[in-house]
């Protein structure tokens, strides 16, 4: 016995790194790998965020002001408009100009109307209406910005996801931007959800969700959606080339003939717009100009050191590229087009810049 003891004890390495085969002996080879955690893996679940941000959302929805005046006589009144037969018409919606979409308003419409029946035999419907028609406003902010959040969680981990939610939650500028009837709102709500897309993997989706956000929403935002777009068409380009070319052929045909119904003639409202303001023939200028740092300092106000380590990110590539490039490079990119292109004009209509909120 005293012998045998004295081999075991003894042993070479090598005998000592192959797995025991008796019962009395074990080491560390013989334990069984750990297995992942599944819930590690699959990152946040979508109760927190979609609890989270729902508070506030909802909160935005009925305590939020109007900040501007586009708000009012561009969407509330054209909506109202639609609802009841009556408002004020500003000179975008004549058919001279034609300049507003009618299919975004419709869009709300569908939220609207449905509301004014419930509502008509309270004295206060409309007001009942106008709420109806923010909460849906949230309702959609927190589905596109949850699925963000959870992107994040599931590709990056659970710490930045957590980091994103938080800023979502807090910075002043996603509350107000969350429930205006502004068009820019709308394709805030669809950088959201297309940069999620992208992160999941689903890049056909990605790129239709960017279509809808120019076309129905604002045109200009185009420039947010082009590393997502880019992107997704290098990787999966049939796919993503057919669901954005099918979404922007039907979206531009029926905005054309929701258009020739309520301008009385065949006009596309998105070129128009483009045009206008692009090509030429537009004053914007005469609505106020702002220097070069415009945008830096309101978006400061509105989204406090978010912004700065928004623009702070490039700085840290060198050392972490390896985990968050390109993919999140490719996500965060717009606020740096963003803010360069639209600093570089003279005058600066949007009083929040959305796009800073999820980056």
């Amino acid at each position: 016995m005293s012998a045998l003891a004295t081999r075991r004890r003894y042993q070479s390495e090598s005998d000592r790194l192959l797995p025991s085969t008796s019962t009395d002996g074990y080491t560390k080879v013989d334990k069984p790998p750990e297995k992942p955690d599944p819930e590690a893996e699959k990152g946040l679940s979508w109760t927190l965020p979609i609890f989270a941000l729902g508070l506030l959302r909802y909160m935005s929805a009925t305590t939020n002001i109007i900040h501007d005046c586009d708000e009012v006589f561009n969407y509330w009144e054209p909506l109202h408009f639609i609802l009841y037969k009556s408002g004020f018409q500003t000179w975008e919606y004549s058919s001279q100009f034609a300049l507003r979409s009618y299919l975004y308003l419709l869009f709300h419409y569908i939220v609207g109307w449905p509301a004014s029946i419930f509502y008509h035999w309270l004295e206060d419907e409309k007001v009942r209406v106008f709420y109806a028609v923010r909460i849906f406003l949230g309702l959609i902010s927190v589905i596109t910005e949850a699925a963000l959040v959870v992107a994040i969680s599931r590709k990056y981990g659970k710490r930045l996801a957590c980091y994103t939610l938080a800023l979502l939650c807090l910075t002043s500028g996603c509350f107000f931007a969350s429930t205006s009837f502004l068009p820019s709102s709308f394709s805030m709500y669809a950088i959201s959800l297309s940069s999620a897309l992208f992160l999941f993997g689903m890049h056909a989706s990605a790129v239709a969700v960017a279509a809808t956000g120019v076309i129905l929403g604002w045109p200009f935002s185009i420039l947010a959606f082009v590393p997502v777009t880019v992107s997704s068409l290098i990787r999966r380009f049939k796919q993503a080339f057919l669901s954005g070319a099918l979404i922007s052929i039907t979206l531009l045909t029926l905005s054309v003939l929701v258009d020739y119904h309520y301008y009385g003639k065949w006009t596309s409202s998105v070129m128009n717009l483009l045009v206008y303001n692009v090509v030429g023939g537009g004053e914007s200028h005469l609505y106020g100009t702002e220097g070069p740092l415009y945008y830096l300092k309101n978006g400061f106000n509105n989204f406090n050191f978010a912004l700065v380590l928004a623009l702070l990110f490039v700085a840290t590539l060198p050392v972490t590229k390896k985990k968050y490039a390109p993919d999140l490079l490719i996500v965060v990119s717009p606020v740096y087009i963003w803010l360069v292109f639209m600093s570089l004009q003279p005058h600066k209509e949007e009083r929040s810049d959305p796009y800073v909120c999820f980056f």
